[in-house]
């Protein structure tokens, strides 16, 4: 059909000038000396040329084809069939783009697409897809929120819970990065908190022995003690390699006197609340990328900070290699990004020149697509296990204002692979695209 293989509208509209442009310079012999139907013409091509309605159109349409008819007794026969046969073409082609837009209105409401971001607020988001469920959570002030659903692209209609409010005041502030995962039949919660003073931020972990993690009830299992000097840590996340089960995580090399530096650590675990090995730094700020500190408008910290953080594991398609996927420079600024750190799966993740760095970030700021800062990511599976997504948050706005609210926001993004299995991250879609959501999402009714 004539425009059954268009894409996108303005391809519509280019098919849509051409062909009628053609038609009125037909028209314009005949109706040389009737400038009343010229100026019909002309208001009809208008139009049909811009968006309207699928009534207007076809109604639109039928003026065109009377004024075609009209036409048709005043020229040449040869001159007459053509242009009758272009007249049948544009009313059939412009129905069927009707058609096919109505079609793709139908498929938006039947609620098999979404738009980012997930939620109004919210950063470090984290989830995992769990016998058909996704537990969903992210950063908070003073609690762990938990989410349950069955579609993570529809949060805002997810059951929601508080499912750790912390009572002991040396971790109830500031409750960061909070990651749920699944261990030997438990569920864990990861987080870092504080006692009011960010420089005294430490991780914590909490364990319930409920199927369902939304049941039952998170008991405090410890601090996780990093390192001998109790230097500050944050962003913890754990993984299970060869049998082996590591912690991954950020922290300072030492306590903050004038400037800030942090680094990414990795560490062998006992138990799930429990490490077995010395820490081993693995990656630090070391490119310019990775050590942006102060926003566009000048506004900064009080100090230089250099951010390497929220490390979190990944693995290819293939298997060879063990990634971890981190972020770079301060969250605060619009240079905040994403950077990759690989091993190959065989080597010895505790050894610091197992890890190679990426030179530049994999996934950063889109500024015309009205994303800035993109951060914070993990990874989780559609729900039959076909594809691969990215949440991560991001910003609309460079940064925001000095003393306003967050406006980081969670969002999440469909991943593709390279010829050997590596995960492309692409660039970050701009706010409100319409996607497809993740393929095996159950379409709730209405």
């Amino acid at each position: 059909m004539f425009w059954a293989d268009i894409d996108t509208e303005q391809q519509i509209t280019q098919k849509r000038k051409r062909c009628l442009s053609f038609i009125y310079y037909l028209f314009k012999s005949s109706l040389r000396k009737d400038e009343k139907k010229q100026r019909k013409v002309s208001e009809i091509t208008v139009h049909l040329t811009t968006k309207t309605d699928h009534s207007t159109s076809i109604c639109m349409i039928y003026q065109y084809f009377m004024l075609t008819l009209h036409c048709h007794y005043q020229m040449r026969s040869t001159m007459r069939s053509r242009l009758f046969l272009l007249s049948i073409i544009l009313l059939i082609g412009v129905s069927c783009q009707h058609k096919k837009a109505t079609t793709e209105k139908e498929t938006v409401a039947a609620g098999n697409t979404y738009t980012n971001p997930l939620l109004e607020r919210g950063a470090e988001p984290w989830a995992i897809f769990h016998e058909g469920k996704y537990y969903y959570t992210q950063g908070s002030e003073n609690r762990v929120i938990l989410w349950e659903t069955d579609d993570i692209t529809d949060l805002s209609h997810a059951t929601q819970k508080d499912v750790w409010i912390p009572t002991d005041p040396s971790n109830s502030y500031h409750l960061w990065a909070p990651e749920i995962h699944r261990i030997n039949n438990k569920w864990y919660i990861y987080f870092a908190a504080d006692d009011g003073n960010m420089d005294n931020h430490q991780i914590y972990v909490v364990e319930n022995e409920a199927a369902n993690p939304m049941e039952g009830t998170f008991v405090m299992k410890g601090r996780i003690q990093t390192d001998k000097d109790n230097n500050w840590a944050i962003h913890a996340s754990t993984f299970e390699h060869d049998g082996q089960r590591y912690m991954i995580w950020c922290g300072w090399q030492k306590r903050r006197i004038d400037s800030e530096t942090q680094c990414i650590y990795i560490a062998t675990m006992k138990n799930p609340w429990t490490l077995s090995s010395d820490r081993i730094l693995i990656s630090k700020p070391e490119y310019e990328w990775e050590c942006q500190w102060v926003n566009p408008d000048g506004s900064k910290t009080a100090y230089p900070i250099h951010v390497n953080e929220a490390p979190h594991f990944f693995q290819p398609k293939n298997k060879d290699k063990v990634c971890i996927f981190y972020s770079a420079s301060g969250s605060w600024t619009p240079y905040y990004c994403v950077g990759l750190l690989t091993a190959d799966a065989n080597a010895n993740l505790l050894d610091p020149a197992s890890w190679k760095k990426h030179p530049t970030p994999v996934f950063q700021q889109k500024p015309e697509n009205e994303v800035f800062g993109p951060g914070g990511s993990s990874f989780v599976s559609s729900p039959d296990g076909k594809e691969c997504y990215m949440l991560y948050h991001a910003r609309q706005i460079p940064n925001d204002a000095p003393g306003a609210m967050d406006s980081r926001t969670p969002r999440l993004q469909k991943i593709e692979w390279d010829k050997d299995g590596m995960a492309i991250l692409g660039i970050p879609n701009k706010t409100g695209t319409i996607l497809p959501k993740p393929s095996g999402t159950k379409i709730a009714e209405k």
